[in-house]
C-alpha cells in the first residue's frame, strides 16, 4: 500500500497494520497519521517530512488492512 492508499483506508474506517498485528496505523486527534506499537505506545509518523515528505517509514508491501473475523 502506498501512503495515499493507507490514508484513504484509515479515513474509511479500516484497520491498517504495519509489519505485523502489533503495529497499528492511526490518525490522531490533530489529523496526523502515525504507526503505533501496541503495549508500548511507541510511535512514528507514517511518512517523512521535508524532502522526505510522502516517503513511508516502512516498505509499501509491509502495510496491510486487517480484516475482522466474522
Amino acid at each position: 500500500m502506498n501512503a495515499q492508499e493507507i490514508r484513504d483506508a484509515i479515513d474509511a474506517g479500516k484497520k491498517v497494520k504495519w509489519a505485523n498485528d502489533t503495529y497499528d496505523v492511526i490518525k490522531d486527534n490533530i489529523g496526523k497519521y502515525l504507526i503505533v506499537r501496541q503495549g508500548t505506545g511507541y510511535c512514528i509518523d507514517l511518512a517523512g517530512a521535508g524532502k522526505y515528505a510522502g516517503v513511508l517509514n516502512g516498505a509499501e508491501d509491509q502495510f496491510y488492512i486487517r480484516e475482522e473475523a466474522a
